[in-house]
């Protein structure tokens, strides 16, 4: 019965040593377990929560495409026109009006990828191995247009080739498994292997921390060729110390920086822009109204070095760790002509494999 959590990953440097691995693709979506009896389908978060009322289109889909009385671990996707992962039209399907939910199921309709089953009729394979389980889902499972089994290989050579080529998808790096693994439900007990880049940035702002005065996080920016300097991501990899540090280090760079600042307006027009679904510093958090995004401007003149995994868009898909201040680059030098880029790869080419 729902809800169940689901079983994590650890973050590992590269591939996992010696043989025996499972290697998938890991999926730039939501998590979602799912469970089906009969016409009954819901479909879980990872914290648990339903999704079901955002993906009416799944429900059908999901109905067509497993047991009816089963329930299976995976990831929802929305593939874009370019058939390749588009994580901003997945986040903008979650919204609480029904008319527009039912219009966005129309235009951006979700993808349910499979890669797990937990019960198939009164069986619960949770404490049966994943080799066990993968090849009853294979048995059990009628891949739909909408529905799809993840790929899977046990060859290192070929899951390395994944690793580059499947990024140009959008796909977020590979999960390794051990054949012998039972499910436990919200231990990592998977390794998640991303890829990892640094990119020279501009400090342009910094936000407060939850906990006190405090520095939480550093606001990153890029120069596009017209001059305008993009906010591309976060990075808040401190100690408690370190951030205490911080605030007297970025104190000079507080004077006057307001004055010209090159998101001033954002602070200003913040709902214009979160009407036109534009990111800025100082806009509402789109998971939680009450979480404040407000900034404090810094004059744009240190330059930090961070680690990222890969794009969205033209920002960092995640918050990205913090490697070393850059002393000896400019800001002006911190451009987008800087970050590498994967080849564009259909996602089709990814769920051919499996």
């Amino acid at each position: 019965m729902a809800p169940i959590a689901p079983m994590l990953a650890k973050p590992g440097s590269g591939l996992p040593p010696g043989d025996g691995w499972v290697f998938e693709p890991k999926w730039d979506g939501f998590r979602s377990i799912v469970f089906r009896d009969g016409d009954e389908v819901e479909l879980g978060s990872r914290n648990e929560k339903p999704l079901t009322r955002y993906f009416p289109e799944l429900v059908a889909a999901l109905r067509e495409a497993l047991p009816p009385r089963c329930v299976v671990d995976g990831e929802i996707i929305v593939v874009g026109p370019d058939r390749r992962l588009d994580f901003d039209a997945l986040q903008n399907r979650i919204h609480p009006a029904a008319s527009r939910v039912n219009m966005l199921a129309g235009e951006t309709p979700a993808m349910f990828v499979v890669f797990d089953l937990l019960a198939l009729g009164d069986r619960d394979l949770r404490n049966e191995s994943f080799e066990s389980r993968r090849a009853t889902l294979v048995g059990a499972f009628t891949p739909t247009d909408s529905v799809r089994l993840t790929p899977a290989t046990t060859d290192r050579i070929e899951a390395e080739r994944w690793f580059i080529e499947f990024e140009g998808a959008g796909c977020d790096g590979l999960i390794a498994k051990r054949p012998e693994q039972v499910y436990v439900s919200d231990k990592r007990v998977m390794v998640k292997v991303k890829p990892v880049r640094t990119a020279d940035c501009v400090v342009a702002g910094f936000r407060w921390h939850k906990s006190g005065p405090i520095v939480g996080s550093l606001l990153l920016g890029l120069f596009s060729d017209d001059g305008q300097l993009h906010h591309v991501g976060i990075t808040a990899s401190f100690t408690d110390k370190r951030r205490r540090e911080l605030v007297e280090e970025l104190a000079p760079l507080r004077a006057e920086a307001r004055v010209g600042h090159p998101w001033e307006e954002w602070l200003e027009y913040a709902s214009e822009f979160e009407a036109k679904r534009q990111r800025v510093p100082g806009g509402n958090s789109r998971w939680n109204a009450k979480k404040d995004l407000s900034f404090e401007p810094l004059r744009c003149e240190w330059v930090v070095e961070v680690a990222y995994d890969h794009l969205q868009g033209n920002r960092f898909r995640h918050a990205t760790t913090f490697r070393r201040w850059r002393t000896d680059r400019s800001p002006a030098s911190c451009c987008y002509d800087q970050l590498e880029e994967a080849t564009p790869v259909a996602i089709d080419e990814v769920l051919g494999r499996a």
